[in-house]
């Protein structure tokens, strides 16, 4: 399952802008983060940098405007974004995770989103494995000098191959969950793959192949 325009129907990358912008001791550190990612962000539109990479950049931009908080105060800038998101959870969404787990069925969700927020986000609904950006850490602060590995695309597929790789899967009885393009190698994986609130791209995917759409 993924996560933005998904199960949170909005987008991580966007309240952790806004977070940052409004928070009352951090805000500060806002200007100087907006301008680091104005030239990935401009080179995208004007396609000559690669969405893809334009994303991986502004994450790990997103964490330079953090570099001296130590885990236990990323946990808490993480707790008070988290609290928001859920606000925005889709209940059609939720449903199916508690269904599917109710029904003794293995999930996972996979995002592009940091893995200590993600966590924190889903804290009580029965995922079996959540799959996210790794934020590096060294001494118990973040470690900028750690490239990150952001999740997203096919490297989705290799980390669901990684992390089902001692186990018997169904494909074909398998559910699969996303709401843009770049989720489809996901979604061809499995024999019911599911649009939620799809963008025009996948959309037209979904209607031409017949899948179902919530």
């Amino acid at each position: 399952m993924d996560f933005d325009g998904t199960l949170y129907a909005k987008e991580t990358f966007q309240i952790l802008m806004d977070h940052l912008k409004e928070h009352p001791v951090y805000h500060t550190r806002y200007k100087r983060f907006f301008l680091s990612i104005l030239p990935p962000y401009i080179g995208h539109k004007m396609k000559i940098y690669p969405k893809h990479k334009m994303r991986e950049r502004s994450m790990q931009i997103y964490l330079d405007a953090l570099k001296d908080l130590s885990v236990e105060e990323l946990d808490t800038y993480f707790r008070e974004i988290a609290a928001k998101m859920q606000e925005d959870f889709n209940p059609d969404v939720v449903s199916k995770v508690k269904q599917h787990a109710s029904d003794d069925v293995y999930v996972m969700l996979v995002s592009g989103a940091y893995t200590p927020l993600l966590h924190i986000a889903l804290d009580g609904l029965p995922f079996d494995k959540i799959i996210g950006t790794n934020i590096p850490v060294k001494n118990s602060v973040i470690d900028l000098k750690t490239p990150i590995l952001h999740v997203q695309g096919t490297e989705k597929n290799a980390q669901i191959e990684t992390a089902l790789a001692n186990k018997e899967i169904d494909w074909a009885n398998s559910f699969a969950y996303g709401d843009s393009y770049s989720d489809l190698s996901v979604l061809d994986l499995v024999g019911n793959p599911i649009a939620v609130q799809p963008e025009e791209q996948l959309k037209a995917v979904a209607k031409k192949r017949k899948w179902k759409i919530i």
